[in-house]
């Protein structure tokens, strides 16, 4: 991370310089205005489109991860084209047109279904059932809890009056 903190900002240098270069400072300053300008309307496009398709996820009654995914690339692209530079632009719309979208969508499921082990384990004898086999940073004893506890007082009254053990 710190050599993308170091290197990213050297990069955006050495780009907006080099086509100030070759267009001159005030196309290039124009340039940057412009697809900044142009990247905010396609993030408030995208993110109204996004927002009504996971809305009818939740009324279809699915789980709306790929909107919920697809919200989340489209802020995150939005923030990469308010930073001045063209690398962090070029990524920022390829966050926020949907084929590319799409493309960083299915790398992420399959980088995250390589790191999580979903299996299952029958196991036998009495009550026998299946149980979810461990995954590569699970325990393999189920009961891996620490904790400590203390009493308070509800001097506002703000706390539910259920059932108490007085």
């Amino acid at each position: 991370m710190l050599i993308l903190f170091i290197a990213l900002p050297i990069a955006e240098l050495y780009v907006i310089i080099e086509v100030g270069q070759a267009i001159g400072p005030w196309p290039t300053v124009a340039l940057l205005l412009l697809d900044g300008f142009l990247g905010a309307a396609l993030a408030r496009s995208q993110g109204r489109t996004a927002w009504m398709r996971f809305n009818r996820a939740l009324a279809d009654g699915r789980v709306p991860a790929r909107e919920t995914f697809d919200g989340a690339m489209i802020i995150l692209g939005g923030a990469l084209l308010l930073a001045p530079g063209f690398i962090t632009d070029l990524v920022g719309f390829a966050l926020l047109i949907p084929p590319t979208r799409a493309m960083m969508r299915s790398v992420a499921a399959r980088l995250a279904r390589n790191r999580v082990s979903f299996g299952w384990t029958v196991l036998g004898g009495a009550g026998a059932g299946r149980t979810p086999s461990p995954g590569p940073r699970q325990s393999t004893r189920g009961y891996d809890y620490e904790g400590t506890a203390r009493e308070v007082s509800d001097p506002a009254g703000e706390l539910p009056q259920g059932d108490r053990d007085e």
